[in-house]
């Protein structure tokens, strides 16, 4: 049917389908950044902001590196001196940017529903690059695409996500999608750090890691979200390791092959052990880090293509 997507808000509203289909084109441009010759012209002649209100150098620069590697005019905007700190409402910034005619708008903003909102006021397609404890689409797309490379497959593993999960938009972006791609999903981590009916959504609840981490194929550790806490979600980072930081000891319990994962960045020796985590036969996190340039390529290139499709039928 293909990608019918104006938008990428979010995890939820694209069909497997659709998540295939990023993944397939992703996989081809996984081959054309290992190449000599990176550039493609898929966004030629087109112009892409990214707009960050919140500072993340990893993801900017993995879409930057996407845009520019497609041909794109790539502009990012320098919000901490903007006129959003002058008290300019984010309406009024999507009116201004509607001036400068963009064809994609890359948003990452501290409020849940931000993106959404620009979305519905600007004429161009939005790529959601995380929106508070919302949404971080491309993060799940990329994990997914480099659980599909390793594993061979994207269906019927079990999955344990671990660490912050109440904080994470991370973490429900991809119990979404490893949930409609038929994974059993395990959610480990202390009872602060998870939000009460998780089990209603069809995952396995764990607080013990020996227990959580029994017999999976992956194990994704998640950041924890200390500008995001208020209050004392754990005792202290020391005792938060020893009960729930992966090491060699705990990653036991998981199969032989289980592959360890982490979005990034990561706080060592909190979250994860150093030396796990640079495991070359273990971790995939640089893997994941080439994935997000490849994904956020395969993204922008489908949903140009229906952007242009939408003007030539008006």
């Amino acid at each position: 049917m293909g990608f019918r997507q104006d938008h990428l808000l979010g995890i939820e509203p694209l069909a497997p389908d659709e998540i295939q289909e990023i993944l397939d084109l992703a996989d081809d441009y996984v081959a054309l950044s290992r190449s000599d010759d990176k550039h493609s012209d898929a966004l030629a002649g087109l112009t892409q902001i990214n707009m960050f209100f919140e500072n993340s150098t990893r993801t900017q620069a993995s879409f930057e590196l996407a845009g520019k590697r497609l041909g794109a005019d790539v502009m990012n905007m320098s919000l901490a001196a903007s006129s959003i700190k002058k008290g300019e409402t984010l309406i009024d910034t999507a009116m201004t940017l509607n001036a400068m005619r963009p064809d994609l708008l890359v948003v990452r903003h501290p409020h849940s529903g931000a993106v959404d909102l620009l979305a519905q006021k600007v004429n161009c397609a939005v790529l959601n690059a995380g929106d508070g404890q919302h949404e971080h689409p491309t993060q799940a797309l990329l994990d997914a695409l480099t659980i599909r490379r390793k594993k061979g497959r994207l269906h019927r593993l079990s999955i344990a996500i671990c660490g912050d999960i109440a904080h994470s938009r991370v973490a429900r972006s991809n119990l979404i999608l490893l949930g409609k791609m038929e994974n059993r999903i395990r959610l480990v981590g202390p009872p602060t750090l998870i939000p009460a009916g998780m089990a209603d959504l069809g995952c396995e609840v764990y607080e013990d890691m020996a227990e959580g981490l029994r017999d999976v194929d992956v194990v994704m550790m998640l950041r924890l979200q200390k500008e995001r806490m208020d209050g004392g979600f754990i005792p202290s980072e020391r005792e938060y390791y020893h009960l729930y930081g992966l090491d060699a000891e705990k990653l036991a319990h998981a199969k032989e092959d289980a592959i360890v994962m982490h979005p990034g960045p990561m706080n060592r020796g909190v979250e994860i052990d150093g030396a796990l985590a640079d495991d070359i036969n273990r971790s995939v996190i640089q893997e994941q880090v080439e994935m997000g340039v490849s994904v956020r390529m395969a993204a922008m290139d489908l949903l140009a293509r229906n952007l242009k499709r939408r003007r030539q039928a008006a």
